[in-house]
């Protein structure tokens, strides 16, 4: 079972500023900080660190799920309001199974962020 993922970035301050906006429609928030280091979470728990190193290496891909199709698309809005770059829209892929509908960013180190739902239209 997973419990946190780290994410190298080049500059924390921007990095923070980008995920928080874009993790707002998840209820994600800022829960955590040390000097180098901002962990974000729910629930009093940080489990998605931004981690201040040179040199940065874009290309990790994280996923994060949620049981509401809106949540999806307000992500990849916000997202993209907070300087993302867009990955692929919001939308269905069938591909993936028959009720795969998620949306992909790049945040500001190239990391490929994702949303999905798993759950049916409903």
């Amino acid at each position: 079972m997973l419990d946190h993922v780290c994410l190298n970035v080049c500059d924390l301050d921007r990095s923070k500023e980008f995920y928080v906006r874009a993790f707002a429609p998840l209820g994600v928030a800022v829960v955590m900080e040390f000097p180098g280091a901002v962990g974000l979470g729910d629930g009093g728990k940080p489990w998605y660190w931004l981690v201040r190193r040179d040199p940065v290496e874009g290309g990790a891909h994280v996923a994060l799920a949620t049981d509401d199709r809106g949540v999806v698309d307000a992500f990849h809005r916000a997202a993209l309001a907070a300087g993302g770059a867009d990955n692929g829209a919001p939308g269905p892929r069938p591909q993936y199974h028959a009720h795969y509908y998620g949306a992909f960013v790049l945040d500001p180190d190239g990391n490929n962020i994702e949303v999905v739902c798993h759950r049916p239209q409903g």
